[in-house]
């Protein structure tokens, strides 16, 4: 039969296992549920609810007993901030993490359980950032050349040394799109972007001299 059968239930306690009826009763910590009495320093037995605490290798000190016993020694420091993490770690690339310190670097989104990755410097981005910042330049429209929505691959042409988009890869002259058919290849014209026809009227109209003025 239930100890206290008139008071408000909250849960079970994560500690001892049983039922936790009352507000006085109830002590939320870490995202868990304990009785006040449960909720004690490992050291010195001492309850900890309402005061500063410190969890470390899965045991609960109070701040005297953390500080005064070298815990802060063996304890992980977190690479973004510097301080110590009591609570939840987030090991990521070889290091620790507080989880609302593992940020971007640009937007500063949390990437805690969200897909993200480095450049060569180590550098932390939200897969949108990377692809914005580090995305090769399109030599046309001077845009960012961006994987489609919902693909990871990012599709580009690459002429000349330069990077295109798909769309932007076509003559400056005539419009026409360039690709590998046989009437769509590209003849550059002093660093332009030429079809065939294009090239041969611009060769055979040109003065001596003269360098090529696209049309686009």
């Amino acid at each position: 039969m239930d100890a206290n059968p008139k008071a408000e239930y909250f849960g079970t306690c994560v500690k001892c296992s049983k039922a936790v009826y009352g507000a006085h009763q109830a002590c939320q910590a870490m995202g868990n549920l304990y009785h006040d009495a449960c909720f004690t320093c490992s050291a010195c037995s001492r309850r900890l609810r309402g005061k500063a605490f410190y969890f470390v290798n899965g045991r609960v000190y109070c701040e005297e007993d953390f500080l005064y016993s070298g815990f802060q020694q063996s304890a992980d420091k977190c690479f973004a901030c510097g301080h110590l993490i009591m609570d939840m770690i987030l090991q990521a690339l070889g290091k620790s993490y507080h989880p609302g310190c593992f940020r971007c670097v640009i937007c500063n989104e949390c990437l805690d359980g969200v897909p993200f990755t480095v450049d060569t410097e180590n550098k932390i981005y939200c897969i949108r950032d990377y692809h914005k910042v580090l995305a090769p330049k399109c030599a046309a429209c001077g845009q960012a050349i961006l994987p489609a929505e919902g693909c990871d691959e990012t599709i580009r042409v690459v002429s000349m040394d330069k990077d295109y988009h798909v769309e932007c890869y076509h003559c400056e002259d005539c419009g026409l799109e360039l690709n590998d058919e046989e009437d769509h290849r590209c003849y550059p014209l002093d660093g332009h972007l030429l079809c065939h026809t294009c090239h041969l009227k611009h060769i055979n109209s040109r003065t001596p001299g003269t360098i090529y003025q696209p049309k686009y």
